[in-house]
């Protein structure tokens, strides 16, 4: 015994009937709009985070900076100046 089963194809878009016409291409458009503002989102997370990663670089290189001038004995920090050299600048050999 063999049971065939005939499945009759539906689509989605009927582009036929005119009873729903306008709301299929009501449907489109949204989709295309929600489509566009997902990317837009997409755009400004990423910005977002792209931005934080740089400013993260940023302050990880000026405190690197500032170790190496810590770490020099030629320099010192004073409380209204910040990191200064004693002598102007110029180093003197040991």
């Amino acid at each position: 015994m063999q049971l065939v089963l005939w499945r009759q194809n539906v689509s989605l878009l009927n582009w036929s009937d005119p009873q729903t016409h306008w709301l299929t291409i009501t449907n489109l458009v949204l989709g295309g709009v929600v489509a566009v503002c997902v990317l837009i989102m997409a755009g400004g997370v990423a910005h977002e985070i792209i931005a934080r990663v740089r400013k993260r670089r940023r302050y990880a290189a000026e405190i690197d900076h500032d170790m190496q001038l810590l770490n020099d004995d030629h320099a010192f920090t004073v409380p209204g100046l910040g990191i200064t050299m004693a002598d102007g600048g110029e180093k003197h050999k040991k």
